[in-house]
């Protein structure tokens, strides 16, 4: 009995590893961040140990324990596809470190921790003489504060993707966390739905376009969405056996991983809501002294150590982004306050609740609601159309871009409108409709049999999780509606959960038919083909490449000892942080006249003379040659022509568009021009 287990053991070990290994190296890094200490040596020292302590304490198994009937051939499967897709997607990675998008910002958010080891970034304004008014030190994805500047975003991804720069390969670290989600939504299918399932989920999730697109380049979506489903995986083992030692250690560590999907993004508040409600209901289970309801403590105790350490995070090290983001963060943390208060009543009257029964027509009433909720969100187009007016700066930026996107798809140019009623339709081409049709009706006959009698009772966090994310997602996506850009939007949940229950349809589909080989194998076809085919016409096409070689040329013909001042707004935003982070000179924008493009020459010259007086060498960069032959002999010092993403509206994007990127260099007149190799990326 033990040997015909023991693939079910393996396979349940192989998806839930990646999670504690990540929330392992999470745990020990964020420390060493915090005190200036992100380091190489320290951090292997201690984010490796941590990693292997979680894994081998969350993978241990009793006998019998793990993945029932599982064989062999289902592991290595699974092992293959998550493999095939990190060595595919690896090959295929993009190089985004000019800052146009948030990969880049993440890229050199990543570039400096893993150089420096400390925040906030340090600006160095003595290299200018002083600060001045004329000096900009932020950019694009940086915010101004005391002692530097900050990045945006939470410190979660680029803590894991640093390994991938102290190893000397920046580029393959997304492709390998991706191989890991793949393994990690496995398990949760082969929990859930059964094993034979498991490669097929493997294989549809892997191959949707937007895993592909967020797996090659630094996106926080796919540690995030390790992070939830490895919570969801530990949680449904640790249900399997909750008493004893053993179940509680599985319980709190189910409950840190979940947390901690709060230090990769701030969304994660809203995904782990469903978790905060269902261990309120355990502790009430607890309470009638039901055995699962050991769970709920611990499970609790490690949510709030996560997601205390990821707001701790976000207080220390984010606070600008968070005032950036004030306006969705504060309904936010009242959302929450106001679960927590519904979980504490709740669970203080759990003797009360215990005699409540649902009526008769609850479970049809319930499934009714969710093939009705799914249906009223593909027909939105028909009867909605989503707009906003812009208000603040950002809102105006996002206006003109969209105009610029509309005119480029031939529609017409109207900033106002956000398209977020297309959301299900963005699900429709990425799962395929057969795989939304599959998961819709197996989410309804899932909430019909737990409104009847409480089973299956392991599918109750996973539907929670998958419906509340999914519909808060798709109703309010709060993303520039672009493709395949808003596509990574659906990777943390919508997608991952959506094959997870069309698996299960799977299954079901083979009982109704009597397990009948050829019905099950068109049903597979039919989930598997559609996200495949939407993905062909960019999975082949890596995006932004050659740019580490074009920034490594720009900085090795940069004088040595630099102060670079960037006069020109496209080449400010793109080239302040990547100048002063991979090139290690100071760098500032020129404050430019409102509504001008370029610097005033008499601001820019002053500034100058302040440089020389500092001991430095004042150098200007602008995007054209124009723009800095004022200053002294222009030089080509950044030249890339590449592809960039499709910006798609309204299908599915099929292709990418061309990319030019240009820096040109002024010595100002006099200064000492000998450049330094060495110093380049």
């Amino acid at each position: 009995m033990e040997r015909r287990l023991l693939p079910g053991r393996a396979l349940a070990a192989l998806s839930v590893a990646p999670a504690l290994a990540v929330a392992g190296w999470l745990l020990a890094g964020l420390p060493l961040l915090l005190l200036g200490r992100f380091a190489p040596l320290p951090a292997l020292l201690l984010g490796l140990p941590a990693a292997a302590f979680l894994t081998w304490a969350g993978t241990r198994a009793r006998a019998g324990e793990g993945v029932g009937e599982t064989a062999w051939w289902q592991v290595a499967a699974v092992t293959a596809i998550a493999v095939a897709s990190g060595v595919f997607n690896a090959v295929l990675h993009s190089e985004q470190l000019a800052v146009r998008r948030d990969p880049a910002t993440y890229a050199q958010y990543t570039a400096w921790i893993a150089r420096h080891g400390a925040l906030p970034i340090d600006v160095r304004p003595e290299a200018f003489g002083g600060a001045d008014p004329a000096l900009v030190f932020e950019s694009a994805g940086l915010y101004r504060v005391d002692g530097g500047v900050e990045p945006q975003f939470m410190p979660g991804a680029p803590m894991l993707f640093a390994l991938g720069d102290w190893l000397g390969a920046p580029f393959v670290m997304p492709a390998v966390l991706g191989a890991l989600a793949v393994l990690t939504v496995a398990g949760v299918t082969a929990r859930l739905a059964g094993a034979r399932w498991a490669a097929v989920a493997a294989a549809a999730f892997a191959v949707s376009l937007p895993v592909l697109y967020t797996s090659r380049t630094t996106f926080s979506e796919i540690p995030s969405l390790i992070l939830l489903f490895g919570g969801l995986a530990l949680t449904y083992d640790a249900l399997e056996r909750p008493d004893g030692r053993a179940g509680w250690w599985r319980g709190a560590l189910a409950g840190l991983v979940f947390g901690l999907a709060v230090l990769v993004r701030i969304d994660g508040l809203r995904d782990v809501l469903p978790v905060l409600a269902f261990s309120g209901l355990l502790v009430a289970m607890r309470r009638a002294g039901r055995p699962r309801g050991a769970l709920g403590p611990p499970l609790l105790a490690g949510l709030a150590a996560g997601a205390g350490l990821g707001m701790l995070a976000a207080y220390l090290l984010s606070r600008s982004y968070l005032d950036y983001l004030s306006g969705s963060v504060r309904p936010l943390l009242l959302v929450c306050a106001a679960v927590l208060a519904l979980t504490a009543a709740g669970t203080a009257a759990a003797p009360l609740l215990a005699r409540l029964r649902p009526p008769r027509w609850a479970p049809a009433a319930g499934a009714g609601l969710v093939v009705l909720l799914m249906a009223a969100l593909y027909a939105r187009p028909w009867f909605q159309t989503v707009t906003r007016d812009p208000v603040t700066g950002d809102d105006r930026r996002t206006f003109e871009m969209i105009e610029v996107i509309q005119r480029a798809n031939g529609l017409p140019a109207d900033g106002r409108r956000l398209y977020f009623e297309q959301s299900l339709h963005w699900v429709a081409w990425y799962v395929g409709l057969p795989a939304l049709v599959l998961a819709t009706l197996a989410a309804a006959l899932l909430t019909r049999r737990l409104l009847r009698d409480g089973t299956p009772f392991a599918w109750l966090l996973p539907l929670a999780v998958i419906g509340w994310t999914t519909v808060t997602t798709l109703v309010r996506p709060e993303i520039t509606p672009d493709h395949p850009w808003a596509a990574r939007r659906l990777v943390p949940v919508v997608i991952p959960g959506l094959v997870v229950l069309a698996a299960y349809g799977l299954d079901r589909v083979r009982a109704w038919s009597g397990g009948r080989r050829w019905v099950s194998a068109l049903a597979v076809a039919a989930v598997l083909a559609p996200p495949a085919v939407t993905s062909i016409g960019t999975a082949f096409t890596p995006i932004e490449r050659g740019e580490a070689a074009a920034v490594a040329a720009m900085c090795a013909r940069l004088p040595e000892r630099a102060s670079v001042l960037i006069v020109e707004r496209v080449t400010g935003e793109r080239f302040t942080q990547v100048v002063r982070g991979m090139c290690g000179l100071p760098t500032a924008r020129v404050a430019r006249p409102a509504g001008m493009d370029v610097a005033r020459d008499d601001e820019t010259r002053r500034l100058a003379e302040r440089v020389r007086a500092a001991g430095r060498v004042p150098v200007v960069l602008a995007a054209e040659a124009d723009q800095v032959a004022r200053y002294g002999a222009p030089v080509h010092v950044f030249a890339l022509a590449a592809r960039q993403d499709e910006r798609s509206l309204l299908t599915p994007p099929d292709g990418t568009w061309s990319l030019r990127m240009n820096v040109w260099m002024a010595v100002m007149e006099g200064a000492d021009v000998h450049s330094s190799p060495g110093r380049a990326q």
